[in-house]
């Protein structure tokens, strides 16, 4: 016989759970339910006053368990698990019933609410009164940590750590550390240059004790939890002996082969088959692109090998396999840039003078293949007026319908490059809406004004060469409407400028796979809450920052680096955390060693022992997600807080309503 004292509470949530359902009755309903010893409802349950209730009345009625009916757990189970253990109830004796998000906020019929929320709450009581008291698992946290990702906010990040004393293992798959940031001429809105701001931290990087840094090399395998996860990293191959080499650059220099840099210099100029992507690179040493070296491609030439002075190149080297131990991991993979390709009324790859933003990045840097000259494709003539087109492929159902936060704001930085180095010509900002939210950015939009920018509201609908009068011979014809003076525009100018959005990494669903983590409908890394806890994910260990989990500039990347780093170092410095005990395991006595949960469980904690012929889960690295649970056709396997006869009586109890109403309808189908 179940003999439980269960404590009810209702929160109002303000109007957010009182506005639509009626609190008070399923309060009062509550009280009369079989296990309730004490039903209340309160304005606020999540507040200390209504903490404060639920430990007065364990310890007044001595209530065994507890049910919240209120937002999402999400939210607030910790708050309550918090209070229960104040009282010296077990945290794991409390049960939720979410009646804002599930009920409130799904209906304004208040009579179906209110029915619906005491169906909820009914399941909850019937469920908690089968709770087993759950005790917290100690995890001892490994001080190292995995940065992957050497762009601005995995540079934040891994200096963070690093200055607090704590080892960092820090990840590129590039040749350099720098990322997009790297790439660019100038920062809005204080115009800094990119490089100034952005060498010295790569430079820190590269010298600081705690820091291990591995470029050209790449995370190929993750296995372990929080505390001790296990990392194979491969480094790939640069075809020489970085202990000997100088960074002389001799090598670089008498190699005979040049090659179209599509990456570093978006094809707007070449590099050698042995090369480092820009001069500040860090670290100094040069990589040889086997896919374009004559020796690899004929057996011939070592020219490279055969001029450098420290006979550090090494034709035979091969990639370097190695085994890390890390306690938690930050993701700062970053992002792609649209392929503007994709949009071809804007004639991007067929109509010569149309460039995308990050080709203009390149060609106004001055260390970039135009020295810093605003030209052409004949990389000649100056442009006399030039269009730069907003939101190419963001804002756009057919495409991205987020707004990739940084197109205004380097689109207008553009304007002004144009205005300083070509001073006669004319620029048009064709846009949306100006997006100028952060610091100093209103002020940034007021000073192009002043500048003499043209900005013209609305969405361009197509750009071509197709000339109507001789004046327009050679020009490109942007067509857009005016939406402030409700017209169509036909503007004729040398050059267009795609300001293409910001999209998630290519191989965003691949990674997410290998690191146990979730991705949008837009291929984004998904955060633990996107208010509350920005860098965390439901991984518990691994932690996101940057471009990685959605579009941002750089002030909020480096803020977002620095916050992981913060997280982790606050879990180093406890050295052991209390893990939640909500596991899966294994009766191996009814297990039969079909292996269907091994292949199924997405955080890969299930171990097949062919000895014995039944599998095993790993406590540490089950996320309790109940997988397996479900699978097991011999149920064999139990999760605890979520066994059989708890969500057999959550189910029950649910289905009261249902229950309640036949009953009624056979009472009045008996003759009186």
């Amino acid at each position: 016989m179940i003999n439980e004292k269960v404590g009810v509470y209702v929160c109002h949530c303000g109007t957010n759970i009182a506005g639509t359902v009626d609190v008070h009755e399923v309060a009062e309903w509550s009280g009369r339910q079989e296990h309730v010893a004490v039903s209340r409802d309160y304005k606020f349950m999540c507040s200390s006053l209504g903490q404060d209730l639920i430990v007065d009345d364990i310890e007044e009625f001595g209530l065994t368990r507890i049910v919240v009916a209120s937002c999402s757990p999400h939210m607030h189970e910790k708050t309550f698990r918090g209070a229960c253990l104040r009282a010296g109830l077990n945290p794991f004796f409390l049960e939720m019933a979410n009646i804002r998000e599930h009920v409130s906020w799904a209906t304004s019929d208040k009579a179906a609410a209110t029915q619906k929320a005491k169906a909820l709450v009914k399941a909850a009581v019937e469920r908690s009164v089968y709770h087993k008291a759950l005790e917290p698992i100690p995890v001892t946290i490994e001080p190292a940590t995995l940065v992957v990702g050497g762009g601005i906010a995995g540079i934040s990040a891994a200096l963070e750590l690093a200055e607090a004393g704590h080892p960092v293992y820090l990840v590129e798959r590039e040749p350099s550390i720098g990322g997009h940031m790297a790439q660019l001429d100038k920062t809005f809105p204080t115009l800094d240059c990119s490089a100034c701001i952005l060498t010295p931290k790569m430079v820190d990087v590269g010298q600081h004790p705690n820091i291990t840094l591995m470029t050209y090399s790449e995370v190929e395998e993750v296995s372990g939890h929080i505390g001790s996860f296990q990392v194979t990293i491969r480094k790939k191959a640069r075809h020489l002996d970085e202990e000997l080499c100088t960074g002389c650059g001799i090598c670089e220099e008498r190699c005979p082969i040049k090659v179209v840099d599509q990456e570093f210099e978006a094809g707007l100029g070449k590099r050698k088959a042995i090369y480092r992507p820009f001069p500040q690179a860090v670290p100094k040493f040069p990589v040889i692109d086997e896919e374009h070296c004559t020796y690899f491609l004929k057996g011939k030439c070592k020219l490279c090998q055969k001029e450098c002075p420290t006979h550090s190149i090494d034709f035979t080297q091969q990639d370097e396999v190695c085994q890390v131990e890390v306690g938690n991991i930050i993701l700062a993979t970053g992002y792609d840039l649209f392929d503007s390709r994709r949009i071809p009324q804007y004639g991007y790859g067929r109509l010569r003078n149309v460039f995308t933003s990050l080709e203009f990045e390149r060609m106004v840097n001055a260390a970039g293949p135009t020295g810093g000259n605003i030209v052409l494709r004949d990389g000649l003539t100056a442009p006399k007026s030039v269009a730069v087109i907003h939101c190419v492929g963001s804002r756009d159902e057919n495409y991205h319908e987020y707004c990739s936060n940084v197109c205004c704001m380097y689109s207008m930085k553009f304007a002004h490059l144009v205005h300083e180095r070509v001073p006669d010509a004319e620029v048009f900002n064709f846009y949306i809406d100006i997006r100028a939210s952060g610091k100093g950015y209103e002020c940034f939009y007021h000073r192009l004004l002043k500048e003499g920018t043209h900005f013209v509201r609305g969405r361009v609908a197509e750009v071509t060469d197709a000339a109507q009068r001789p004046e327009e011979e050679g020009k490109l014809i942007v067509q857009a409407e005016d939406t402030l003076i409700g017209a169509q525009r036909r503007i004729p100018v040398d050059m267009v400028i795609l300001s293409a959005g910001m999209e998630a990494r290519h191989d965003s669903q691949e990674l997410a796979k290998r690191f146990g983590l979730g991705c949008d409908f837009d291929g984004f890394f998904v955060e633990r809450h996107p208010k509350l806890d920005p860098v965390a994910t439901m991984t518990e260990g691994i932690f996101i920052a940057g471009a990685c989990q959605g579009p941002k500039d750089i002030p909020a990347s480096v803020a977002q680096g620095a916050a992981a780093a913060a997280r982790v170092a606050g879990l180093i410095d406890r050295g052991t955390i209390m893990m939640e005990p909500v596991k899966a395991s294994i009766r191996t006595d009814q297990c039969s060693g079909c292996r269907i949960c091994n292949n199924l469980c997405p955080y890969n904690a299930i171990e097949y022992h062919l000895e014995t012929n039944v599998s095993e889960i790993s406590t540490a690295l089950c996320q309790g997600c109940g997988t397996c649970v479900a699978a097991c056709p011999s149920a064999a396997i139990d999760g605890a807080h979520f066994t059989n006869d708890q969500l057999m009586a959550e189910i029950e109890g649910i289905l009261w309503d249902q229950r309640e109403t036949e009953r009624e309808e056979e009472e009045a189908a008996v003759p009186a």
